[in-house]
């Protein structure tokens, strides 16, 4: 205990730290070098007329804030699903959240084009529920169908082919250029209004995921031991779903799909935490902020002063991490 406890002040100490060193740098280098002086004279003393202060606040602020919430969001997310279904597999991305989110959100630019940010936030979260509900639900028609490897694998192709619906109905409608720049993130064009919608409802989400945490906990010991320890299994799966659907749904809203994130880091947090969800959770809601925003730094300057899509480098991480994933553990449950 004293051991975890050691691990989890240390985490607490240098994590927040490298956060800080990284939007930084993230603020600071870009097609035009700010100072530092000057991004601590934006945020304290903004001149509309400086044209230094106008990029800070327009452009880089957003985006970085952007992606410190939505990798929290999306870690957070994959830590609850994969306690809750025991299923070290179990991720936004791969089991249709936020193909449904993003589905929602394609029809709402067909046939809904003037749709206001936060119905468009709210349409996000409902998609992430469907999405979830379609997955597990085909899953549990199917024999042995919530194994962790098939479940990924129904996930995976009914996610497909909701984003492939979704892509035929928009270029039939001549709206994919509008679709696919939420399809494969839009963070370069993130604005402040929008961060000040989305984040505190992401904020909503999380403080509901920690604060099931103790549940998650239990119930990923195994249902018949949760039952016999009182826990309500059913209200806590309930509860937990809509807590990711809050998480994913707006992290959808605010920057379109990004993958892995919730697959990769929830899995670093517990060999480096341990089975405590109490911890896992909120710890994997800072790790992922780090995680994405220093993907994000790779994405811009790996090819500069070209950008390449920050979903080009979550996949190059997380593709090998799932199939690794895959061989280490086959077809057996996650254990906490």
């Amino acid at each position: 205990m004293k051991h975890t406890y050691r691990k989890l002040v240390l985490f607490s100490i240098f994590i927040p730290i490298l956060l800080l060193f990284v939007t930084t740098i993230s603020i600071s280098l870009g097609t035009k070098p700010i100072p530092i002086e000057t991004i601590i004279e934006a945020i304290l003393h903004y001149d509309k007329e400086n044209i230094d202060h106008q990029i800070i606040w327009s452009g880089r602020i957003p985006r970085a804030l952007a992606v410190l919430f939505v990798g929290a969001f999306l870690a957070a997310a994959g830590a609850l699903m994969q306690g809750v279904t025991r299923n070290f597999l179990a991720s936004p991305s791969i089991m249709g959240v936020t193909d449904g989110s993003a589905f929602f959100i394609t029809m709402a630019f067909v046939f809904l084009p003037g749709l206001s940010s936060f119905n468009l936030v709210l349409l996000s979260m409902l998609g992430s529920l469907f999405g979830g509900a379609l997955v597990f639900g085909f899953a549990s028609m199917i024999k042995n169908g919530l194994s962790p490897v098939r479940l990924a694998i129904i996930g995976t192709v009914i996610g497909t082919f909701i984003s492939s619906i979704g892509t035929a109905i928009a270029m039939y409608h001549q709206v994919s250029q509008t679709v696919t720049m939420w399809y494969n993130s839009k963070i370069h064009m993130v604005e402040m209004d929008l961060v000040l919608l989305c984040v505190p409802i992401g904020l909503f989400g999380l403080i509901l995921a920690i604060s099931l945490a103790r549940a998650v906990t239990i119930t990923a010991l195994g249902e018949d031991v949760a039952v016999s320890l009182g826990q309500n299994t059913r209200s806590v799966k309930v509860l937990s779903m809509l807590a990711v659907a809050i998480l994913t749904g707006t992290a959808v809203a605010l920057v379109g799909k990004i993958a892995f994130v919730g697959l990769v880091v929830p899995h670093i947090v517990r060999m480096l935490m341990g089975v405590d969800y109490r911890i896992i959770i909120p710890c994997s809601a800072m790790m992922g902020a780090f995680f994405l925003a220093a993907c994000d730094l790779l994405s811009r300057y790996i090819n500069f002063p070209y950008e390449t899509p920050i979903g080009v480098i979550t996949a190059i991480i997380g593709v090998p991490f799932f199939l690794y994933l895959i061989r280490q553990k086959g077809g057996e449950k996650y254990a906490a």
